[in-house]
Formats: structure tokens, C-alpha cells, sequence
């Protein structure tokens, strides 16, 4: 009889991680805490590394679909002007692909469909006990449901039950000092579009076009937790074109206080269960790596699962790469969107118009340079 695998959180990680142990020929069931799915979030950055892990699922095309690849862009100060500029198609020429841009709900929607046989997604489901030998108990519509599984997954976010329980010692979420505000334009973008992330002493500001036309924007600035504003910060009223045009143009708005896993975990790894994508390495979202590095665990998790040896392999693959991102994620931030001190943002700002575009580039693409593993 075919192994069996419980999937805790119906996420993009979670999603992914199910389809891939579904086509090694596992049967997976999927519990996810939410009622019904709902076409909720706003957009993301699939990158080379992301990108390549769904056409090893046997979804790049249809993600290429749903998605827009980059166009040129960069990074700008507040008022406008350019720091660093990369031209359309640099990336591609060196990772053999561009990024996508793509608004999350759709991502979510392309992997929930495509879910193999042998798949079952079970929404409302309330995990509530978990051991290292593979028993998951829940709740689901009233009732208690137990499985007994050959693996468990833990994708259940930054919060996760899985790892409070069998990881009771290790750190919580820690709050990074940020709070973020993002959105998407109700209509396509009519005007003038210039891609790019801009940034201000302690703010950031990053535009990603849609498919549709619309554009997903985020907004960002320093904040001590509970103290910003549900609305967007006014500081950004002023800055360059199109930024007060697409805040204004846009409806709701989502908010949220930063935090992500500052102490590394030890191991992803206890008995049967394993951690995969924020439930182990959460991050800053400085390298627009979250989503894509939960698919370089969904992927390298189907490949090696069963095979005797095969959590320990994907441990030994997934945390170091996955925490050197994170710790570079939270570098990246400080010393970008958290700057404040306005003399050493100058110092920042004139090294990068000095640094030569392709040195820059080969740092962008530092993280995004990986490719999953043969027959992953």
C-alpha cells in the first residue's frame, strides 16, 4: 500500500508539498485550519528558483500563464531618483528565465486544482495533537479525526501548531520593527508604470505588475508593534509618481507587523514530522524569497521522503540554505528599508550608483540561482 502523509496547512507550501508527494505516488491528506478558501492576499515574486520547482511539479507553464514576466526595474529613492537600474531582460540572460509577477490567490488556485489523485484537501480541520510518530488528531465540523501517517508535514505558517508542539524550546515569532501595507489596484493601470522599489530613510515602496493589468504595491516603514496606523503611512503622499496615485486608486488595504524566526532551528526534522516553509524559516520579505523557498522545501521533500534516509536528507539540504537566506533577508532589510539614520543612508545610496550593474546583478540573482534535484 502506497505511504501516507498528512500535509498541516493548505498554503502554497503545504499545496506544493502535496503535489509533489501526491506524484512520487504517496497518499497525502491536506488539513487546513480555514473554513473555505477565499481569493485573499495580494501579489508575489516567483524568482528563478521558484519558477523552476513549479515545472517540476508540472505547473511552470501554467503559472507563466496566470503571471507577467519582469520588466526593467530597480531600485529609486523616494523622490525619484535612480540608485541602481536594470534593464528588461538582464535576468533572464543570466538565470535562463525572468521573474514572474503573480497575485498569490491565483498561484494558490493553479496548485489546488492540480492536486494529483491521492490528495485529499480537508478544509475546517483543527489540528489538535501531533506526535514524532506520525499520529495527527483534529477537529473537523464538530468531529475528532485521528490519521496515523508515515510523514507529517508542518506547513502551517509562522504560527505553527506543529512546531509549538514538537518543538516546544525553540523561539517564536519575533517582531522585525516594520509594519507593511499591501494592495492591489481594483482596475488595470492605465498610466504611466515605472517598475521599481523605492526607498526612503526607514521606508520602502515596491511596485509588481499583474497579468491583468492591475498592480500589486506594498508600502513599508519603521514601527514599534501596535503603533502604526490601519491606514497607509501619509509620508508616502509625497513621494515620487506613481506611488500617492496607486495608494489612492486602491480600496482595501492589507496591514501587517512584520516578524519572522530570528532563531534558527536547530534541525526540521523530529521522528516522522518535518517543517516546511514559514513553520520552519519564516522570514523578512527583503529578498522576496518566502514563497520560494517554501517550494524548494515542497520539492526537495517530495524527491527524497521514501527513501530510508530521506528526512534527514532533506534537513541536511533545506536548513542551511534556507536560514543563510533568511539571515540574508534580515541583513538586506536593515540595511535597506530600516535605514534611518539619514547620514548613512547618503553613504548607502552613493555606493550604490557607484557599484556597476552587473555586480549588482550577481548579487540579486545570488539566491535565486538553485535548481531542484534530478527527478525532483
Amino acid at each position: 500500500m502506497a505511504p501516507r502523509a498528512v500535509v498541516v496547512g493548505g498554503g502554497i507550501g503545504g499545496l506544493s508539498a502535496a503535489a509533489g508527494l501526491g506524484r512520487a505516488g504517496w497518499r497525502v491528506t491536506v488539513l487546513e485550519r480555514a473554513a473555505q478558501f477565499r481569493p485573499a492576499g495580494a501579489g508575489l515574486v516567483l524568482q528563478a528558483n521558484g519558477l523552476r520547482c513549479l515545472d517540476a511539479l508540472g505547473l511552470g507553464a501554467a503559472v507563466r500563464g496566470a503571471g507577467i514576466a519582469d520588466r526593467s526595474g530597480g531600485t529609486r529613492r523616494w523622490d525619484g531618483r535612480w540608485l541602481a537600474r536594470v534593464e528588461a531582460g538582464r535576468l533572464e540572460k543570466v538565470l535562463g528565465t525572468p521573474a514572474y509577477g503573480i497575485h498569490r490567490a491565483q498561484l494558490h488556485r493553479i496548485l489546488l486544482e492540480a492536486q494529483p489523485a491521492g490528495v485529499t484537501v480537508r478544509t475546517g480541520a483543527h489540528v489538535t495533537g501531533v506526535s514524532a510518530d506520525g499520529e495527527v488528531t483534529y477537529r473537523c465540523a464538530g468531529d475528532e479525526g485521528r490519521i496515523d501517517a508515515d510523514l507529517v508535514v508542518g506547513a502551517d505558517g509562522i504560527r505553527s501548531t506543529v512546531r509549538g508542539q514538537l518543538w516546544p524550546l525553540s523561539a517564536g515569532p519575533e517582531p522585525v520593527g516594520v509594519t507593511a501595507w499591501r494592495g492591489v489596484t481594483p482596475d488595470a493601470w492605465r498610466a504611466e508604470l515605472v517598475v521599481a522599489i523605492s526607498w526612503g530613510p526607514g521606508a520602502e515602496f515596491g511596485i509588481v505588475p499583474l497579468a491583468d493589468g492591475r498592480v500589486y504595491w506594498y508600502a513599508a516603514v519603521n514601527a514599534s508593534p501596535g503603533r502604526a496606523p490601519d491606514r497607509v503611512d501619509p509620508r508616502f503622499e509625497h513621494w515620487h509618481e506613481p506611488i500617492p496615485a496607486l495608494i489612492a486608486a486602491t480600496g482595501a488595504v492589507l496591514r501587517d507587523e512584520l516578524a519572522c524566526l530570528d532563531e534558527p532551528l536547530p534541525t526540521y526534522v523530529r521522528g516522522r514530522v518535518v517543517l516546511l516553509g514559514d513553520a520552519a524559516h519564516a522570514m523578512t520579505p527583503n529578498l522576496g524569497q518566502g514563497a520560494n523557498q517554501a517550494l524548494e522545501d515542497a520539492v526537495v521533500l517530495a524527491a527524497v521522503a521514501g527513501r530510508p534516509d530521506g528526512l534527514r536528507s532533506y534537513d541536511q539540504e533545506r536548513r542551511p540554505r534556507s536560514q543563510r537566506v533568511a539571515a540574508a533577508s534580515r541583513l538586506i532589510g536593515r540595511f535597506g528599508q530600516q535605514l534611518e539614520n539619514r547620514l548613512a543612508v547618503a553613504a548607502r545610496d552613493t555606493v550604490m550608483r557607484l557599484v556597476p550593474t552587473g555586480v549588482a546583478l550577481r548579487s540579486m540573482t545570488r539566491y535565486a540561482d538553485w535548481r531542484p534535484p534530478a527527478g525532483g
